[in-house]
């Protein structure tokens, strides 16, 4: 881990322990323990406040764009929606009006770009209904769903799980927090990423296959869901590989972008 992200990552976790009080986190986690070590605490800052995020899981939709769901073998019309996670320690937070490095991952040879809107929730709960379920939506925010390709397509042609592709170090860039209250929902608006200047990916948010309320009903059918949880909501067509030098800018309308240099 370099000196920057140490830093960061220390920061972050002193500032979150204030904000993880104030959120409904199980007894368990509220409970003062004496430990042999600490444990950094993953936040996000959030626009137009002192307060940063706590992240507490990291869950992603898989192709919940249909060209997308196509261009990656799938047949929309027929899939379920499905998800995955990522580790808290992925989180790189990109700050707006800054390019930030981003390291090139060990392992791979095929390294792709996914951008996505992502929703932070400050309320969780089992079996949503999807009527009710952007109640939970805190704000929202730009991110990068980065992927190892070459490991996760290996994987899945063993039919072993392809969690090496998509849960590593710095996987999740993510922008600030946005939250509903000050920028309302965000159901549409375009969204693209741009590799050296050259657009890549491009959609509306209006294409999601899944809606992120859908999402959130879904994923609480499966997992309780707890404030600090965070939804990938889904890339457009078009992922592709990137190398170090490349620069990649991702925008959502309404969002500040986010770019990151690979190095």
């Amino acid at each position: 881990m370099n000196t920057t992200k140490r830093n960061l990552l220390r920061t972050t976790g002193v500032a979150g322990l204030g904000a993880i009080a104030g959120c409904a986190l199980p007894t368990v986690a509220q409970t003062r323990i004496k430990t042999p070590f600490e444990v950094p605490v993953t936040t996000i800052p959030i626009v137009g406040s002192m307060e940063v995020f706590p992240v507490r899981r990291i869950y992603c939709i898989g192709r919940n764009y249909a060209a997308h769901a196509r261009e990656m073998g799938s047949d929309p019309t027929r899939e379920p929606p499905f998800f995955f996670q990522k580790p808290t320690d992925a989180i790189q937070f990109v700050p707006p009006g800054q390019t930030m490095e981003h390291p090139y991952p060990p392992l791979t040879k095929n390294y792709h770009h996914e951008i996505e809107l992502v929703a932070a929730l400050s309320k969780g709960g089992r079996n949503i209904p999807i009527e009710r379920a952007l109640d939970h939506v805190f704000g929202y925010a730009v991110g990068l769903d980065m992927t190892r390709r070459d490991l996760q397509r290996a994987m899945g042609d063993q039919k072993k799980p392809w969690e090496i592709g998509k849960s590593f170090d710095q996987s999740a860039p993510i922008g600030p927090i946005h939250p509903v209250s000050s920028f309302g929902q965000f159901s549409q608006g375009a969204i693209w990423l741009k590799v050296n200047g050259v657009v890549k990916q491009e959609a509306n948010l209006a294409m999601m296959i899944w809606s992120v309320a859908e999402q959130i009903s879904q994923l609480s059918a499966a997992f309780e869901l707890m404030p600090g949880d965070i939804i990938y909501a889904g890339t457009p067509e078009n992922v592709g590989p990137v190398v170090p030098g490349d620069v990649m800018e991702g925008h959502i309308d309404g969002l500040p972008p986010i770019r990151l240099k690979v190095v």
